[in-house]
């Protein structure tokens, strides 16, 4: 059985789906690792790393989609918006892929990997249970986003976070609210207050005061109605504009009191809901930075343009995107331990199998037999289909 590691195409992308030091664990397995030419050169690992490892260069990248049975991509069709459709013909019947697919999204994406008979494995499905925890790649890049996210504001911000005594004086600590206490934002919290800042954050969930609260924060409550605000998975359900309406009204004056904002709120397959309006950054004072983690999703920020660092007011709003590949080293690393941990969970004797009875399986197979069929998939592309039917091995 091969696993084959094409160089990721989407223009910036600097991770690799499996680093040199997954492969042993996959080759105990039997699953021999075939990298496209220069794979991992972006995040720091060089062709001969993996030869050392037990891997095997291929020739090019239409030699590892032709002999690899399966094919572990960070970004696959749907999530490349750029250049994933250029793989689609190299794609075959029976061939399973693995990555990102942004399939709540890119739903159009899904259909036309179905259409090459490719069984479709999304990362960004993954159940959020116990036994899948060590395959949660999105938990992963979030905890790098939210960590990430810190130091940027922290270089852009004319203060420094912590207090200090000096000779010249005391200087105050930095302010920071963080928008939104997911993963990206609990980490966040935890960077922030490790630099010194006094940090404040705030959550549609009322269930994570306590977690804000162990990490040292004080945690921002808004008179609100916030039942339902969690969905079974514990990600935020998304809300009615009067809501968000209502809790902007009662930010505003949080903000305005912050050196920095970080906002993180993103619910799957939606736009990014406003949290912080144009008003609200004209009352923040001159110099403070907002970095819009959710610009990816059109942003939390009314002002953000997603890519690019503007100026309102003084104020700085930073819409970074794939804030992971900037630290590509251990992004790699993280994502590398997600994917093989699931493709050895679908290897059975040398094989892979596909069990749908399986919840993991279940939860994350978009296509089968040339058809979708992820229910939430189907919804979106407003067609009714049947789940896959018996285990696929290859």
């Amino acid at each position: 059985m091969q696993a084959g590691v094409p160089k990721e195409t989407f223009p910036g992308e600097r991770r690799v789906a499996l680093v040199p030091g997954a492969i042993q664990k996959l080759s105990k397995a039997g699953i021999e690792v075939l990298v496209e030419p220069g794979a991992g050169a972006p995040s720091g690992h060089p062709d001969s790393e993996y030869v050392e490892r037990g891997a095997r260069i291929a020739a090019s990248r239409d030699e590892v989609f032709a002999k690899a049975g399966v094919i572990l991509q960070v970004r696959s069709h749907g999530s490349n918006s750029v250049a994933g459709g250029a793989d689609l013909e190299r794609l075959r019947s029976g061939q399973v892929v693995i990555g990102f697919f942004d399939p709540l999204s890119e739903p159009a994406a899904v259909k036309e990997i179905a259409g090459t008979g490719a069984s479709g494995l999304s990362m960004e499905m993954m159940p959020r249970i116990t036994r899948a925890q060590s395959m949660d790649a999105l938990s992963s890049m979030a905890t790098i986003a939210g960590y990430k996210a810190v130091l940027l504001a922290a270089d852009r911000l004319p203060k420094m976070f912590p207090m200090m005594m000096t000779a010249a004086g005391t200087i105050s600590p930095a302010k920071a609210l963080i928008i939104g206490v997911g993963v990206a934002g609990l980490q966040a919290i935890a960077t922030a207050k490790r630099l010194g800042a006094v940090v404040t954050a705030y959550d549609i969930r009322p269930a994570v005061k306590e977690q804000v609260q162990s990490l040292g924060a004080k945690f921002l409550e808004l008179d609100l109605d916030t039942a339902g605000a969690e969905d079974k998975g514990g990600y935020a359900q998304a809300q009615d504009e009067d809501f968000y309406k209502r809790q902007r009204e009662m930010m505003a004056a949080a903000v305005g009191e912050s050196d920095v904002v970080i906002t993180t709120a993103a619910v799957p397959g939606k736009k990014a809901p406003i949290l912080v309006t144009g008003e609200m950054v004209a009352g923040m004072s001159p110099g403070s930075v907002i970095v819009d983690i959710a610009a990816e999703r059109g942003g939390n920020c009314e002002l953000t343009k997603p890519g690019e660092t503007i100026e309102s007011g003084g104020v700085s709003i930073m819409g970074p995107l794939n804030i992971p590949s900037e630290v590509p080293t251990h992004a790699s690393q993280m994502y590398a331990r997600n994917i093989s941990t699931f493709l050895l969970h679908l290897v059975k004797e040398g094989r892979l199998e596909l069990n749908i009875e399986d919840e993991i399986v279940s939860g994350t197979l978009l296509t089968h037999g040339g058809a979708v069929v992820h229910p939430q998939v189907l919804e979106l592309l407003g067609e009714a289909g049947e789940p896959a039917g018996a285990n696929q091995q290859e």
